[in-house]
């Protein structure tokens, strides 16, 4: 239920990582673990990617949620292995997604 999809294939787990929603997301995840296999949690929830081919971490360094991110990497560090966070998660970041992040925090610190 809480990874199917509305009309433009955005479930439950990427609406709370473009809206932000740290709680959430987090509860979403402990319901699923319970159920999902690793290769399910991997597919389903860290490495499915949207539209625009960005996964939940990429879309939340794109809008430099700095707190969705951080959730979203100690996630990713548990499940992915170290070739899957590199291949998967870090070498699609732009340069652009990483600069944006950069400026969202300096903003945030100030």
């Amino acid at each position: 239920m809480l990874l199917r999809t509305d009309g433009e294939g955005w479930d439950a787990w990427r609406i709370s990582t473009f809206g932000g929603k740290v709680v959430l997301i987090q509860k979403i995840w402990e319901l699923t673990k319970e159920t999902l296999t690793i290769e399910e949690l991997k597919n389903e929830m860290l490495l499915r990617t949207d539209g625009g081919a960005r996964n939940a971490l990429q879309l939340s360094a794109s809008m430099g949620r700095l707190d969705v991110m951080q959730i979203l990497w100690e996630l990713a560090k548990v499940i992915l292995t170290t070739v899957e966070i590199k291949k998967e998660i870090l070498s699609p970041l732009t340069n652009e997604d990483i600069m944006y992040v950069g400026q969202m925090q300096h903003r945030r610190a100030h």
